[in-house]
C-alpha cells in the first residue's frame, strides 16, 4: 500500500523534493499541493491518537473487566481494538516528524518499527474482520453442522494466527525501512529503501493482495450469505437467534465502515502499482494519485476511532456489558463497607 510504504506521510521527502529536481523535465509534482496537507496534518494525527487510544482502551477495558467470559465475535472484536490501538500509538511519532520539517528525529530502529506497527494494522485488522465474518457465517448458516468450531480457545488461537500473519507480512517494513540523510535539503527522512523499482512493486502487490484482494473476497462471500440467511428466516425467533442477530448487525456495521475508510486507499494504492510498473502513465495522474494517497491514508486511520464508536451505537450487547461493568465496580465499594460492617459486629458479639 503506497501511503502505508513510500508515501506516509514521507512524500514531502521522497517523492516532492526529487521531482523539484526534475521539475524542468516533469513538472509533475508541485511542492505547493502539499502546503495544506502538511500545515494540518500533525493536528489532526495528535487528535486521532488521543481519540483512538481513549476509545480503544476503554472497549478492551469492558470486554476484560466484565465478570463473563467473551464470546466468539467479542474475542474478534477486541483483538480489532487492540491492533486499532498499536497503529494510533504509532501516529504521534509522525506528527512530531511532520511539525519538524520531516527530520526523523528517533532513531532508525524507531523508524522501523513504528511503520512495521502501521502496516501490521492494516493486515491484522481486516483478518480480524475476516475471522469475525467467518463466526457469522457458520453462526447463522451452518449452527448445527460446525457449531463445535465456535469455542474462544479456537478464536483465541485464530487471533494470535492473524497477529503473526501481520508480523511477517510487515517483514519487509522492517528491513527496508531507513533514516537517510539529504544533504540538499538537509533532513533526515524516515524512508522506505528498496534496493530497486521490482522489489518495491512486489512488495506493493503482496500488501494489496494478501490485504485486499484475498481477505475481501472471503468478506463478501460471508456477507452475501450472511444477509440471504436472515432474510430467510422467520419471524418467530428463539432468544438465541435474536442474540446471533445482533451481534450480526455490529458486525455488519463495522465491516461497512471498514470498507467505507480503507477501499478508497486499497483503489488507489492499485492505481499506484500500476503507474510504477508504467502500464499508466501521465503527470495528471501522478499528482492525483500523490494527493489521493494522502487524503485516504488520513481516512484510513479514522476507522480507529470509529470502531469503538460503532460498538457503543450499534451493539446492544455492548452497551449492556457496559452498564454490568459500572454497575459491578459502583457496587464493590458498598458491598466491601457492608462486609467490614458485619466482620465488626460479629467480632462484638464474641468480645
Amino acid at each position: 500500500m503506497a501511503a502505508l510504504t513510500t508515501r506516509l506521510p514521507e512524500l514531502n521527502i521522497t517523492d516532492a523534493y526529487s521531482d523539484q529536481n526534475s521539475t524542468n523535465e516533469t513538472q509533475c509534482i508541485d511542492l505547493n499541493d502539499w502546503d495544506w496537507l502538511t500545515r494540518h496534518q500533525p493536528v489532526y494525527l495528535f487528535i486521532i491518537t488521543a481519540l483512538g487510544i481513549v476509545l480503544n482502551v476503554f472497549v478492551l477495558l469492558v470486554f476484560c473487566l466484565h465478570k463473563k467470559a467473551c464470546t466468539v465475535a467479542e474475542i474478534y472484536l477486541s483483538n480489532l481494538a487492540a491492533a486499532d490501538l498499536v497503529l494510533v500509538s504509532c501516529l504521534p511519532f509522525w506528527a512530531v516528524n511532520i511539525s519538524q520539517g520531516f527530520n526523523w528525529p528517533f532513531g532508525e530502529a524507531l523508524c522501523k518499527v513504528v511503520n512495521a506497527g502501521i502496516k501490521m494494522n492494516a493486515y491484522c485488522s481486516i483478518y480480524f474482520l475476516v475471522l469475525v465474518s467467518m463466526d457469522r457465517y457458520v453462526a447463522l448458516v451452518h449452527p448445527m453442522s460446525h457449531g463445535r468450531m465456535r469455542r474462544p480457545k479456537y478464536a483465541k488461537l485464530g487471533c494470535l494466527l492473524v497477529w503473526g500473519l501481520g508480523l511477517l507480512l510487515s517483514a519487509s517494513t522492517l528491513i527496508f525501512r531507513a533514516v537517510k540523510y539529504f544533504p540538499e535539503f538537509e533532513v533526515r527522512a524516515c524512508i522506505s529503501d528498496y534496493p530497486s523499482q521490482m522489489v518495491e512493486l512486489v512488495c506493493d502487490g503482496m500488501l494489496i493482495t494478501f490485504s485486499f484482494i484475498i481477505p475481501i473476497s472471503i468478506i463478501t462471500f460471508c456477507t452475501i450469505t450472511i444477509i440471504r440467511a436472515l432474510k430467510k428466516q422467520s419471524l418467530a425467533r428463539s432468544n438465541a437467534q435474536k442474540s446471533e442477530q445482533k451481534a450480526t448487525t455490529l458486525v455488519l456495521v463495522v465491516l461497512v465502515a471498514f470498507l467505507i475508510c480503507w477501499v478508497p486507499l486499497h483503489f488507489i494504492a492499485a492505481l499506484d502499482v500500476l503507474h510504477k510498473a508504467k502500464m499508466l502513465v501521465g503527470c495528471a495522474l501522478e499528482r492525483v494519485l500523490a494527493i489521493c494517497d494522502q487524503i485516504f491514508a488520513y481516512l484510513a486511520f479514522l476507522n480507529s476511532v470509529v470502531n469503538p464508536i460503532l460498538y457503543v451505537i450499534v451493539g446492544k450487547n455492548f452497551r449492556k456489558k457496559v452498564q454490568e461493568v459500572c454497575k459491578q465496580y459502583a457496587v464493590s465499594p458498598v458491598t466491601t463497607a457492608s462486609t467490614r460492617s458485619n466482620t465488626s459486629a460479629t467480632l462484638k458479639t464474641f468480645t
